[in-house]
């Protein structure tokens, strides 16, 4: 059994866990998983000058969002870590599920439908070459 209060044990177990690399995370994105994915997909795994050619050419709304998010990733780097943005390469990208709004829309006969407006966290961490 580990010695100290619970918050204390959590404390150092997640200083073990953290993540050292430099990373950025947009929470809470009005884009869904699948439309993000689309764009995650083609920048997945090359380095950042081609992804941000990549990004400012697509037209789908989602990669304008993930292009200031990659932005966003590089300064960290350059401004945490001191790595140059010549020598990075995006080593994770991924979409998780968030939460989705319910929104109701009249139809005819007095009728309602469903409408979901679904959102996303999206997460880019990068790596040196």
């Amino acid at each position: 059994m580990a010695k100290g209060h619970r918050s204390q044990i959590k404390r150092a177990r997640n200083a073990n866990n953290r993540e050292t690399r430099p990373h950025a995370k947009l929470s809470y994105a009005r884009v869904s998983v699948q439309k993000a994915c689309f764009v995650l997909d083609a920048i997945r795994g090359k380095d950042v000058p081609t992804a941000l050619g990549i990004l400012a050419y697509n037209p789908r709304y989602a990669s304008s969002l993930i292009k200031k998010l990659l932005e966003s990733a590089v300064a960290n780097a350059e401004n945490n870590q001191g790595l140059m943005a010549e020598n990075l390469y995006i080593a994770q990208c991924y979409a998780n599920k968030g939460p989705t709004m319910k929104r109701i829309k009249p139809r005819a006969q007095g009728r309602a439908y469903r409408i979901e407006k679904r959102t996303s966290h999206i997460t880019i961490v990068l790596d040196e070459k």
